[in-house]
């Protein structure tokens, strides 16, 4: 398989029990969450997906810090109540445990996909620059990924010239974030929404690049 266009690697430390999810021609998959730190000292909790067969003679559990290779998929979730939501998470290539406790980079993606929806452009109440963009990876099978992506600064302002079919390259970060989501007058819900934050960004056929 060619996963060139789309890349992770992260490092960061198991917080729950490996979760039986599906199992197709024989092979089991397993999630779990993975907690990647930032600079500024907060976490990344990350969603895991990972094949039995990295997993044999393994005997990996809550606390243990890992390396991760794969790639950042999205997949439908059909909920009871008959809504449909995109799942993301970090489809696992390689599995080990970490060994290099300075790791200084435990976070990183790369994409090159399309622009599949008219940017978003908006300005916080700071005064922060940011454009919301959604790309669609292409992976083997005719299969699509779509990943919500964050520009922030001037790539807020690059990015939001992008027209809907552009090719773009994406270097970053997954970030997970907390948002709260009124469902009724008296109920409000805290839900998380999983991203990737640019910190460079590029239309394919260009060589010029936009950096942070």
């Amino acid at each position: 398989m060619d996963i060139s266009n789309n890349q992770a690697q992260v490092t960061g430390v198991i917080t729950d029990e490996f979760t039986f999810n599906h199992e197709i021609y024989a092979e089991k998959f397993y999630t779990f969450t993975l907690s990647i730190p930032r600079l500024s000292g907060t976490d990344d909790s990350v969603h895991v997906m990972v094949s039995e067969r990295l997993l044999s003679g393994e005997d990996f559990k809550v606390g243990d810090c890992v390396d991760i290779e794969g790639q950042f998929r999205s997949y439908n979730s059909y909920e009871d109540n008959g809504d449909n939501r995109l799942v993301l998470t970090i489809f696992a290539k390689d599995i080990k445990r970490n060994t290099d406790e300075k790791n200084h980079n435990p976070n990183v993606l790369y994409l090159n996909g399309y622009i599949c929806k008219p940017p978003i452009y908006r300005t916080t109440p700071f005064g922060r620059e940011i454009t919301d963009l959604l790309i669609a990876v292409n992976r083997s099978y005719n299969k699509s990924d779509y990943i919500p992506v964050i520009a922030w600064g001037r790539n807020a302002r690059y990015a939001k010239t992008l027209d809907v079919g552009d090719n773009v390259r994406v270097w970053g970060r997954i970030q997970s974030r907390n948002y709260q989501k009124r469902i009724s007058d008296e109920e409000v819900i805290t839900k998380t929404a999983y991203e990737v934050s640019v910190n460079r960004m590029e239309l394919a056929n260009e060589e010029e690049v936009s950096q942070s």
